[in-house]
């Protein structure tokens, strides 16, 4: 699907001028001081989002029986995986799977997103040999000492 995008004030102005827009595109308006917003006709929204359904469920059947055809299709789609270690791998490949399932049932894609972001950024930590030896440590613990907070269970 094509998207147009049209500063936000002219939506504001004449929203007559955009909205025949979405007969053949999604429209993005433009805002200066905050997130663009998209506009789209509900009925292409809600395709979109029972295929994602769809889609993310297939794929967890698919990691339920096949953990390794899952892990094979997402190291395809999302090559930095490679970088991690064959358990961290695994655990990326679960994580994902079930944000995504997850964020397809509810409409929710944002964990997912994140999940997405620190995986891509754990995997690059891991591409780097030095790096990933500095952060598994030791470490050596020379600040300062404080004491354990007082709670409920102290």
């Amino acid at each position: 699907m094509t998207t147009k995008s049209f500063p936000y004030s002219a939506f504001l102005r004449g929203p007559s001028q955009v909205l025949p827009s979405l007969d053949d595109a999604d429209v993005v308006l433009e805002r200066r001081d905050d997130e663009d917003l998209v506009l789209m006709r509900a009925e292409r929204f809600e395709a979109g989002v029972a295929t994602l359904r769809i889609a993310a469920r297939s794929l967890a059947i698919l990691a339920r029986r096949n953990s390794s055809l899952a892990e094979e299709v997402l190291t395809e789609e999302l090559p930095w995986t490679t970088w991690l270690p064959l358990t961290e791998r695994h655990e990326c490949v679960r994580d994902l799977l079930g944000h995504l399932v997850a964020g397809a049932d509810t409409g929710e894609l944002l964990p997912f997103s994140r999940a997405l972001i620190s995986w891509r950024s754990t995997a690059v930590v891991w591409s780097d040999p030095q790096l990933a030896r500095e952060l598994q440590g030791p470490f050596p613990g020379d600040g300062a000492e404080i004491s354990r907070p007082l709670g409920e269970d102290a």
